[in-house]
């Protein structure tokens, strides 16, 4: 009981502030924890978590060697871990860097107001399109552009600029055809550029027997806020993909909604 008396007393004043702080890294650690999920990091993340849980007890318990050793050991690696991290640091930036955060999410902490209108996209030229791929087994990926205006990836492609319809996405996907092979980008009824190149994600916990497509698009959903759909060429489903999560196998009606849900 007197050394945990001690110990409280030697406590520091709490104050609303720390609160906000507190708040703040478990945000911060949390998007951390979603990026390095599924990863190799991810270990050398917990471990990293756990070092600096005991270097912190151990600085409260006045173990002053300890936690001196321990402290040097975490300044001078801190170097080391931006060469271990670098895929992780480099996604993370560039998440920052292109990633909407005022947007209307739930379990977010911004919000941003619009006017609310009926959305004028012809989800049906899409529905339409897949469909008729999925029954020849036409392999496509759409990848819908929001507010993220993703210009290196459509300058990574050529540039059409043309209205959509199915007959457009369904030529331009056609096997053996110059531009079949990449992605599309689109932005409401307008389509801006094929033969894409897109960022395949390095999940490990993606179903192995998910092929380049379904990786690009998990890739580019996982650094933007645009969402995709995948049309299989060796099963002929369609899958769809947002914020890195992927839906597979899903029907026309299926598809519709979730293009409809996300106010293209």
């Amino acid at each position: 009981m007197i050394i945990l008396s001690s110990i409280i007393q030697g406590l520091p004043d709490f104050h609303l502030i720390d609160i906000v702080d507190i708040l703040l890294v478990s945000y911060l650690f949390y998007e951390i924890y979603k990026l390095v999920k599924g990863t190799n990091a991810m270990r050398i993340f917990m471990g990293i978590v756990v070092l600096y849980t005991i270097w912190k007890l151990v600085t409260l318990l006045q173990m002053k060697l300890l936690s001196d050793l321990m402290g040097q050991f975490i300044s001078m690696g801190m170097l080391a871990l931006v060469v271990v991290f670098q895929p992780e640091v480099r996604r993370f930036l560039l998440m920052l860097g292109t990633k909407s955060f005022i947007a209307t999410k739930k379990g977010r902490f911004w919000w941003k107001f619009k006017l609310e209108k009926k959305s004028e996209t012809d989800y049906d030229a899409y529905v339409e399109a897949c469909v008729n791929m999925s029954r020849s087994k036409t392999g496509a990926l759409i990848v819908f552009i929001k507010e993220n205006e993703l210009n290196d990836i459509i300058a990574s492609g050529e540039l059409i600029e043309a209205k959509v319809s199915s007959a457009l996405l369904e030529t331009i996907f056609f096997k053996n055809t110059p531009l079949h092979d990449g992605a599309v980008l689109v932005k409401g009824n307008k389509l801006i550029s094929a033969r894409c190149i897109l960022p395949v994600s390095s999940n490990s916990n993606i179903d192995p027997n998910l092929g380049l497509r379904h990786r690009s698009a998990i890739g580019v959903t996982e650094m933007s806020d645009a969402i995709a759909v995948i049309v299989s060429e060796q099963t002929g489903a369609i899958s769809c993909v947002k914020e890195g999560e992927i839906i597979r196998d899903i029907s026309p009606k299926q598809l519709h909604d979730f293009l409809e849900d996300n106010e293209l």
